[in-house]
């Protein structure tokens, strides 16, 4: 309904005004002024009454809005869902052709369309606008909205996007979605002709505008929580597993998968130091890639990781690619790494290495993400540690064994020195026992410096021959030593046998083959094949009588060496003369095999 002018009361005026009389004029002029102000006031009265109508439909018309839009969002489980249905909404209630929504990327940098009509709906995703960019990216810089109603394309914000048809359309409504003053992105309404915004309709789309910043707002709660719950579940699986087990490559390689898969990374990595050679050494990755895999090792100080291992700080960097200290920029590349967080492993004031973080794409690491990693890498760092305990433990444990195996094995050697020393001269029975000692000593000590369990054999020879020089054979003697052949490593029984053997084989062919001679020269051979080992000992000294069959010559020296041979390394062992002088031949098997018929039946050619 609406309120016009008074049409009676105006025409009683204008018959009143016909009709007065000249002479009566000046009484009646008050009266017609009063007559006149009423008017005014009634007209005024009237005008006042149409505007509150009005306003009172364009609340009408935003409450069924608001309603509208409650029941587009309350219908929606998710996101997008939620979006697309606002699109609808937005396009019906401010009788628009076109609608956009667009929502600041993770790092703020980049508006990204996230749900449009109908026709723009391929291009969702596809479409990003740097802030500040277009008459879009201008509203969420200023946080205010834009109206334009007509040739919106010619406004010298505007950016063009030829596959978005954009010049089919005449005007732009574009407003910011904020919450706590926070730009969180943009939605904006077009239309073919050319159109003047109303106040209503722009209230209207920033009714809209506040229901999607709170849709969005909600679901980063909601996303949140579920992240923050996923990485509690991470680090409790994650000290079960410590707590589980005693392998140190398993616990890492299960922290950096669950790590990656928890965080949402590309590629999770461990580096731990090595102290004697100053190198990040990478111990597990979520990486399948071989190329990332067999990376160099990292020298303390190179590179992002080298400096966080050896600063013990947390670094990060937006992207590796483009870093000037990135060492490997080529894989990176390839990998399609970008951002990478670098956080130092330490316990007790002491690093221990870096656990590295790379997402795909550019990404700020909020002091959360890094509080989150940095309770990871105090994880890691305890498994390390916890590991280094584990082994040392066992190293007591399997010294003990040792210790005892080498006291009985002493023992051994002492009752048969006293079985074979009747009329010998003590001090030499007591430098054969000390060189059979020796033996044993330098496998335990070569075995200090390398692999807790594995034995270099080349370096093994090399030293037993260094003893039997300094210990055996008389200074006026001049025989000169060498190892040849292949280099490898072999378990701690069979060395320490090996060594016995060998030391053995080169005490025999001094005392016996160089007793009447002053010079000459024992040539060791070591030689590995696919099944089995070989040990060749040749002196040039005096060589066996034609009769010698060593089976029925046991001097202590072979029948410790047989004993060893066929019991110890399950091998062969024989001993005959050859064009070089004396040749002893050792062969056995690799461990866990066995040597063929061929070779268990074979003498020498």
């Amino acid at each position: 309904m609406r309120f016009r002018p008074n049409l009676r009361l105006r025409k009683t005026m204008r018959l009143f005004r016909r009709n007065l009389r000249s002479d009566s004029a000046e009484e009646v002029a008050p009266l017609l002024e009063q007559l006149q102000l009423k008017e005014r006031q009634l007209l005024e009265a009237q005008r006042v009454i149409q505007q509150l109508q009005e306003q009172l439909e364009e609340q009408a018309a935003e409450v069924d809005a608001l309603r509208r839009i409650g029941a587009a969002v309350g219908s929606a489980f998710e996101v997008d869902e939620t979006l697309n249905a606002l699109v609808e909404v937005a396009l019906r209630l401010t009788g628009t052709e076109s609608c956009h929504i667009y929502l600041l990327n993770e790092n703020r940098t980049e508006l990204v369309l996230r749900a449009a009509d109908e026709e723009a709906r391929p291009m969702v995703g596809k479409i990003r606008l740097k802030v500040g960019e277009g008459i879009t990216g201008w509203v969420a810089r200023e946080k205010r909205y834009v109206a334009v109603p007509r040739e919106a394309y010619k406004d010298h914000r505007f950016k063009f996007f030829p596959e978005m048809r954009e010049r089919e359309y005449e005007s732009i409504l574009a407003v910011p979605l904020l919450h706590d003053n926070e730009v969180i992105g943009v939605i904006n309404v077009r239309t073919h002709r050319p159109h003047e915004y109303s106040r209503n309709q722009v209230r209207i789309l920033s009714n809209i505008a506040a229901q999607v910043a709170g849709v969005i707002e909600r679901s980063r709660r909601l996303q949140q929580l579920e992240r923050r719950a996923e990485q509690v579940s991470t680090l409790t699986e994650i000290t079960r597993q410590i707590a589980s087990n005693l392998y140190l490559e398993e616990i890492l390689q299960f922290l950096v998968n669950m790590t990656a898969q928890a965080m949402g990374y590309k590629i999770c990595t461990v580096m731990l130091i090595d102290e004697e050679r100053k190198h990040l050494v990478l111990k597990a990755t979520s990486s399948k890639s071989r190329e990332y895999i067999s990376k160099p090792n990292l020298p303390l100080g190179e590179s992002i990781a080298g400096r966080a291992a050896q600063q013990g700080r947390i670094i990060t960097v937006q992207d590796v690619k483009e870093h000037p200290q990135y060492t490997f920029a080529d894989i990176a590349a390839k990998e399609g790494v970008c951002s990478l967080a670098c956080i130092p492993l330490r316990t007790k004031g002491e690093t221990l290495g870096v656990l590295n973080c790379y997402t795909d794409c550019p990404h700020q690491f909020t002091e959360e993400e890094l509080n989150v990693l940095m309770a990871l890498a105090n994880q890691a760092a305890v498994a390390v540690e916890h590991a280094k305990l584990s082994l040392r433990s066992a190293i007591l444990q399997e010294m003990h064994h040792r210790v005892k195996n080498n006291l009985q094995q002493v023992a051994s050697l002492l009752r048969l020195q006293m079985h074979y020393a009747e009329g010998a001269n003590a001090k030499e029975v007591l430098n054969e026992s000390l060189s059979r000692i020796l033996a044993i000593a330098t496998v335990h000590d070569l075995l200090s410096r390398e692999d807790l369990d594995m034995v270099p054999i080349k370096r093994l020879a090399e030293t037993i021959l260094f003893h039997t020089q300094q210990g055996l054979i008389p200074p006026h003697k001049r025989i000169e030593t060498r190892v040849i052949g292949d280099d490898f490593l072999l378990p701690l029984q069979q060395a320490t046998s090996f060594a016995l053997i060998l030391n053995e084989l080169v005490q025999n062919a001094v005392e016996h083959g160089f007793q009447e001679q002053d010079s000459g020269r024992i040539t060791v051979t070591i030689e590995e094949h696919p099944e089995r080992y070989c040990l060749t000992v040749v002196n040039n000294g005096k060589p066996l009588p034609e009769s010698f069959d060593p089976r029925k010559t046991m001097t202590l020296g072979l029948r410790i060496v047989d004993d060893l041979v066929r019991g110890g390394l399950q091998g062969t062992f024989d001993l005959f003369n050859c064009e070089e002088g004396i040749c002893a031949q050792v062969t056995f098997p690799k461990q866990g095999g066995a040597l063929s018929p061929e070779w268990r039946h074979r003498g020498h050619e």
